[in-house]
């Protein structure tokens, strides 16, 4: 198998790259991937000569396809800082396996932002592979400190977090994502205990999200853009990006996503094509064999940053660079996205905070979720595809795409699919979460949700959910085994909730989160992470000598039970012919029976 390995990777690969420490190797590329178009953008003249003595590490390699790796990067960052007092690192997080997980914030206010103005905050490297915003992060604030671009600072505050998921771009290597083009040597996608953080924005299992979390309320941030690089279909765009809300879709943060929509994105767009990029939205194609068959939104889900954004009310982009680019072309691309959001942050900073204040303001009696693909196309797009031809390939034995690398000449047409809600859930007044879950409490806490915590017991009259027919998924995901419920039903009780409990109130900006994650039947609920495993364990039995008798006795005293039971055995052969389970039917109705036997512990306040 050793052997194996090392001959496909000389067949395909080549001689791998020299250590990170050498950035000037030459550059190598993964020759069954399928061509590159050809580019040479105006943003090339952001790119600083190998003599230069603030030159990045991206910039130093002859074709401009590495990255440095964390002590590096971190080094120069600490060079940076020590040069200029626009620059200063802050820590704030340690991963699991120790290293410091740390921002790089560009201001000219000193360690006390100024408040009234606005704050950009770019975030790479949730998935390490997909490392473009830290290489053209070094370069802006670069410029900023060194070169005379300073002035992008008299009127916005920039934070980079240049490598969020530390321990996952050190396991590095050149068979981390087949899929992508650069750079040659690239990080892991999860972590080092094996979760993908960018499904944590809700559930906050894991330090690196607890750590961003608290980092966006201490600053918060107007615009929180997330870099990625995105897999699946070839197209002529190498900069897409996207938010809840784009096109008049449903958004929770309504008023951010038009100001988004009609004031961002017609400035962005201009901005990269002015400097040769191909800008696009964020979409993905629904059949990777059939390009033609549509596009789709990828859906909303808060687990994501944009649908996490739309849900806290904090405007949120999230960038898919595409990844068959070159991975110079896609850096300066992201150069150009950071650089024109601080001067339209500069510009229009203040009409973006009215439209996010009056979203926070928002209150809605129901909330839609659990979104899922509409079958129903919601437009036709213009596209620009790449051409491509199939094939009957011996390895699969169907046929397989081949993209050629050439644009189409043809303006796709193409079947755009939206996202649709299937569930509503009604927005009570409170929840009352009980003492007993204090991993729950500090999940909420984290969020910086608003709560009352009991100094001393409370009987409430609260409305508990008993759940039907719950499921639990065939296999884990993200370190949990995820659990749903589609009926509950509705159970009115005065429940004692002790010392150290919290009453958790909607009436708060974040209030739409707190009905997501508390209301099971919510597909990015803590139960449907599986957080609420013990409810699931019904406690105590009873034996057939015991319960028959006794059920006899019950349907001698109760003709409607009796006929309740003959209507269940007619009905149902298989339960008729199931001893068990009809001594079980019986048992279900005495008071013996587990009373909490998957009542949802958390209480609504109506």
């Amino acid at each position: 198998m050793r052997a194996l390995c090392t001959a496909v990777a000389l067949l395909f690969l080549g001689t791998p790259a020299m250590s990170q420490t050498v950035p000037n190797t030459p550059a190598w590329d993964q020759p069954f991937l399928p061509p590159a178009p050809a580019w040479d953008g105006a943003s090339r003249s952001l790119l600083r000569d190998a003599s230069d003595p603030w030159v990045t590490a991206f910039e130093l390699d002859a074709d401009h396809d590495f990255s440095p790796n964390y002590v590096d990067t971190r080094a120069w960052f600490d060079r940076l800082d020590a040069a200029s007092n626009l620059i200063r690192i802050e820590q704030f997080g340690t991963s699991p396996e120790g290293r410091p997980i740390y921002a790089v914030i560009a201001s000219k206010d000193g360690t006390a932002l100024d408040p009234s103005k606005p704050v950009l905050m770019i975030q790479a490297g949730i998935h390490p592979g997909e490392i473009d915003g830290k290489d053209a992060g070094m370069m802006l604030l670069r410029d900023i400190a060194v070169y005379g671009k300073d002035t992008l600072l008299d009127r916005v505050n920039l934070i980079l977090i240049p490598i969020l998921s530390v321990d996952g771009h050190e396991r590095a290597s050149a068979y981390s994502r087949p899929n992508q083009r650069g750079p040659r040597i690239q990080g892991w996608r999860n972590t080092a205990t094996n979760q993908n953080l960018n499904r944590d924005y809700l559930k906050l299992d894991q330090p690196e999200m607890r750590a961003v979390r608290g980092l966006i309320l201490k600053y918060r941030p107007d615009l929180y853009v997330d870099v990625h690089v995105t897999d699946g279909m070839d197209y002529q765009y190498d900069v897409t990006y996207g938010f809840n809300g784009e096109d008049g879709a449903f958004s929770r943060s309504p008023a951010a996503s038009a100001w988004l929509d009609t004031t961002f994105k017609p400035a962005m767009n201009a901005a990269l094509s002015g400097q040769g990029h191909i800008p696009g939205e964020l979409v993905f194609g629904i059949d990777d064999q059939d390009p033609r068959k549509g596009l789709s939104d990828g859906g909303l889900g808060e687990r994501f940053s944009n649908g996490w954004g739309a849900a806290a009310h904090v405007p949120t982009i999230l960038i898919e660079n595409h990844s068959l680019k070159p991975y110079e072309q896609r850096v300066l691309g992201t150069y150009v996205f950071i650089e024109r959001s601080l001067t339209l942050l500069a510009e229009q900073g203040t009409e973006l905070r009215a439209a996010t204040e009056a979203d926070r303001a928002l209150r809605p009696a129901e909330i839609p979720t659990n979104f899922e693909p509409d079958p129903t196309p919601a437009s036709t797009r213009d596209f620009l595809g790449i051409r491509y031809e199939t094939y009957d390939s011996p390895a699969s034995g169907r046929r397989e795409i081949r993209w050629l690398g050439h644009a189409d000449p043809e303006t796709w047409k193409l079947p755009f699919y939206g996202s649709r809600p299937t569930l509503s859930l009604k927005r009570p007044t409170a929840y009352w979460v009980p003492a007993t879950r204090p991993d729950i409490i500090e999940r909420l806490r984290l969020h910086g949700i608003t709560m009352e915590t009991l100094d001393a017991p409370r009987t409430p009259s609260v409305s508990m959910l008993r759940l039907v027919d719950p499921t639990l998924a065939p296999r884990p995901n993200e370190g949990h085994v995820q659990a749903s419920v589609k009926t509950v039903e509705v159970e009115r009780r005065d429940w004692t909730y002790p010392l150290g409990s919290v009453r958790v109130p909607t009436d708060q900006p974040l209030g739409d989160i707190v009905v997501l994650l508390l209301e099971p039947q919510s597909s990015e609920s803590f139960f449907a992470w599986g957080l609420f495993p013990e409810i699931l364990n019904r406690v105590e039995y009873i034996e057939g000598y015991a319960i028959a008798p006794l059920a006899e006795a019950m349907m001698a005293a109760d003709p409607a039970l009796k006929a309740e039971f003959e209507a269940k055995l007619a009905a149902d052969p298989a339960f008729a012919a199931d001893g068990d389970a009809r001594l079980g039917w019986f048992y279900e109705r005495t008071p013996f029976y587990d009373d909490r036997y998957r009542l949802y512990p958390v209480g609504r306040e109506d």
